[in-house]
């Protein structure tokens, strides 16, 4: 068994996560812990409502949502009864036994997985403190529900667990090799319910990485007019091979309406996600020799896959960031203007640029260079005298006398009375 856990600002973003995927019907809610009623007696606004009352009672705490998975080896085919049994032991034994909390079974990805949905303040208000929960006390609950549950160890099968848990287990499709649909079908099936993309340009990003590409046809097309949608197989250079297939034949139905959904399902906000990708790209300009070549290998050791998108004169207009790792898929101009395509290539300098444009002529370079300096001469200039305007202007304004006005109101100019001492007399 593997366990991953995961703290988030909002409870109401995974409770809706998990009850879109029962609406899909790609997952089952199996159970609950710590609610006044079973969970087939709650509606998903009771569900909820229990957890978003007891966070209230402390606002100071802000990661205030868990969000825990517990991932068992494909051979584990579990009841939901030995399930909910296995997430109750997990929760006790993790500190979160008096918790509110909810089990979902998911049946979404190539090995069996329970989600389990909680929340960090207690009943008294106090905040459960999970620093190192995953290395402490997780670990030793995995071990020990392992022995208690004859479950498969995830010791020893470091390898296996790490496949177990990627979104995508199936390989680029390789036309000829082997047969068309099945090997498609592995792809769609593990991509399209597992990444985050709200565009089929944002889906394409990550199909293209396997060699496959959804495709409405032209805008004049019978396919587009008709709504309809087909995949085809790419090949090495990244053109269409073979014969397409309607999204209808598959069996999973990955057709335009089915996309829609999960393009709204996928819409929702991805603050951390993109933090991620952002930090990932400074991170490689930090070192003063950058290019695309190095900024792509840089990216893919962090789980991340910088896919560009090139013009038939190979010029760069495009760049989407697909993370494997949080299975998002953004454009670059959704990150920023540092991150977008235009952005990249100015950080990473204007002889990347010349490159990337397929300019190779030195002679041509020379002069761009000695260009650039007499530009970077006269903006220096500039500068200076714009300081020097400054500068005087700061000093015109300090020693500048206060205005005084002409006439003085004639309280001003009356002297003050003095006053009469008691007791006294002004006679001498």
């Amino acid at each position: 068994m593997v366990a991953v856990i995961k703290t988030g600002h909002s409870v109401q973003s995974i409770f809706r996560y998990n009850e879109n995927k029962v609406k899909e019907g790609a997952a089952q809610c199996i159970g609950e812990g710590n609610y006044p009623a079973p969970v087939k007696d709650l509606n998903p606004a009771m569900k909820l409502n229990r957890l978003l009352h007891q966070n209230a009672l402390n606002g100071n705490v802000r990661r205030n949502s868990v969000h825990i998975s517990l991932n068992f080896h494909p051979s584990e085919n579990y009841s939901a009864e030995k399930l909910m049994k296995i997430a109750d032991a997990y929760m006790e034994k993790i500190g979160f036994a008096e918790q509110p909390y909810l089990v979902y079974r998911h049946d979404d990805a190539g090995h069996p997985h329970i989600h389990l949905v909680s929340i960090k303040v207690r009943g008294d208000g106090s905040r459960i403190d999970m620093q190192n929960i995953g290395k402490n006390q997780s670990e030793k609950a995995r071990k020990e529900i392992e022995k208690q549950f004859n479950l498969v160890r995830a010791e020893g099968r470091k390898n296996q667990g790490m496949a177990l848990l990627k979104p995508v287990a199936a390989g680029k499709v390789c036309y000829g090799r082997t047969e068309s649909k099945k090997a498609m079908s592995a792809v769609l099936n593990s991509v399209l319910l597992n990444y985050k993309y709200t565009s089929l340009a944002e889906l394409n990003a990550v199909l293209q990485l396997y060699n496959i590409t959804a495709d409405r046809g032209s805008g004049d097309s019978r396919i587009f007019k008709s709504g309809g949608l087909v995949y085809h197989i790419l090949d090495k250079g990244g053109k269409a091979a073979g014969v397409p297939i309607k999204a209808s034949d598959f069996a999973m139905k990955p057709t335009l309406a089915f996309l829609e959904q999960r393009y709204a399902l996928n819409s929702g906000g991805q603050a951390f996600e993109k933090k991620r990708i952002r930090t990932a790209v400074d991170a490689v300009f930090l070192s003063r020799n950058r290019n695309m070549k190095k900024l792509a290998a840089a990216l893919q050791k962090q789980g991340i896959d910088a896919v560009l998108r090139k013009s038939d004169k190979g010029q760069l207009y495009g760049i989407t960031y697909v993370d494997h790792v949080t299975r998002c898929v953004l454009n670059g101009s959704a990150l920023g203007k540092n991150y977008s395509a235009k952005g990249i290539l100015e950080r990473c300098g204007e002889g990347a640029l010349l490159r990337e444009n397929g300019a190779t002529d030195r002679g041509l370079e020379k002069g761009h260079d000695r260009h650039e300096e007499q530009s970077q001469t006269a903006s220096e200039k500039a500068y200076e005298k714009a300081l020097e305007g400054i500068a005087v202007k700061t000093l015109d304004g300090l020693f500048r006398p206060e205005w005084q006005p002409e006439n003085v109101p004639a309280a001003l100019k009356r002297k003050p009375r003095r006053k009469k001492k008691r007791g006294g007399s002004d006679l001498n």
